[in-house]
């Protein structure tokens, strides 16, 4: 027993053997730089992984690699991999993100406005789309070579993108500058008689071709006015809409003042019809039934001017 106990020692000594996995394509690549390396490509690349093997797709772009191309990839440095069937494939992926449209738009607007363009001008460009850039990266955008035509109001210019970690860019816009106004719009639905407060509107810039004579177009124009007609929000208000709000309205009891040299007399009436401020409206007297015109002068109040001749109101139906 002892002596094949001593037989054993040597085999428990020996190290374990570590088994080095093989190494095999990622079916997804993201790629966070301008170029690939074999160990962006090949799980378990081992002392390869920092070989380059390419470029990078654009930000925003993919690529694929079949079976073929990966298998020539490998033997090319090295890589003990062989693929198991003509399906293996990787798809790479460079992630990135657009420029913010309104970012360009401003930047082509200072331009065109230094030459002659209207700053406040909606930019048409067709088939325009914001390039892609490194997610994370600071890029720089100019413009070059602009071309103005101010009878036309078209343009034309080169913009120049960079940015770490992605070639330059050059894209050609061509578009043009349309007009526009500004334009007081409602940001709630409001109802007939609503008055219109600092909250209920906001003002904006519609393309003049496409705002209708009549269209509210400061804000002081519209503040404080009482709707004639409801209107739903981001629509615009029209002044034929508006009017300055009652203070006085009809069937409303209302205290009648009659003010003259050495006279001062009050009365209660009754409002026959609603008036703003200034306005004059039919109101009956309740102790005479005389119906008279008084001046609406405040909140409930009515002035009647001396010598002032009773009215006939005509019966409706």
């Amino acid at each position: 027993m002892k002596r094949r106990a001593l037989f054993l020692l040597p085999a428990l000594a020996l190290p374990a053997r570590a088994e080095v996995a093989p190494p095999f394509p990622r079916p997804l690549v993201l790629a966070e730089d301008t170029v690939l390396r074999l160990g962006d490509i090949f799980e378990n690349a081992g002392a390869l992984a920092d070989r380059t093997v390419g470029a990078a797709p654009a930000p925003g772009r993919r690529m694929m690699l079949d079976a073929a191309q990966l298998s020539g990839l490998a033997r090319r440095h090295g890589l003990n991999w062989r693929p198991l069937s003509g399906e293996e494939r990787s798809v790479v992926e460079r992630p990135g993100r657009p420029l913010p449209r309104e970012d360009v738009e401003a930047m082509l607007r200072d331009e065109l406005s230094r030459l002659g363009l209207d700053a406040d001008a909606e930019l048409e460009l067709p088939g325009f789309s914001p390039p892609l850039v490194p997610l994370g990266a600071l890029p720089q955008v100019m413009v070059e070579a602009p071309y103005v035509d101010t009878a036309s109001r078209r343009f034309a210019v080169t913009l120049v993108v960079s940015a770490e970690g992605m070639a330059t860019q050059r894209i050609r816009l061509a578009g043009r500058a349309v007009p526009t106004v500004p334009v007081v719009v409602a940001t709630r639905r409001m109802a007939v008689g609503d008055v219109v407060g600092p909250e209920d509107l906001r003002e904006v810039r519609q393309r003049a071709e496409r705002v209708r004579p009549g269209t509210a177009q400061r804000a002081e124009d519209v503040l404080g006015k009482q709707l004639r007609r409801p209107i739903a929000s981001d629509l615009p208000f029209m002044t034929v809409d508006l009017a300055a709000p009652a203070i006085v309205t009809k069937n409303q009891l209302v205290l009648m003042v009659l003010e003259g040299p050495g006279i001062s007399l009050t009365a209660q009436g009754r409002a026959m019809e609603s008036a703003a401020r200034g306005q004059m409206v039919p109101v009956m007297n309740l102790m005479s039934r005389t119906v008279v015109e008084a001046e609406a002068i405040g909140p409930g109040r009515v002035r009647v001017r001396p010598g002032s001749t009773p009215v006939t109101i005509a019966r409706r139906g």
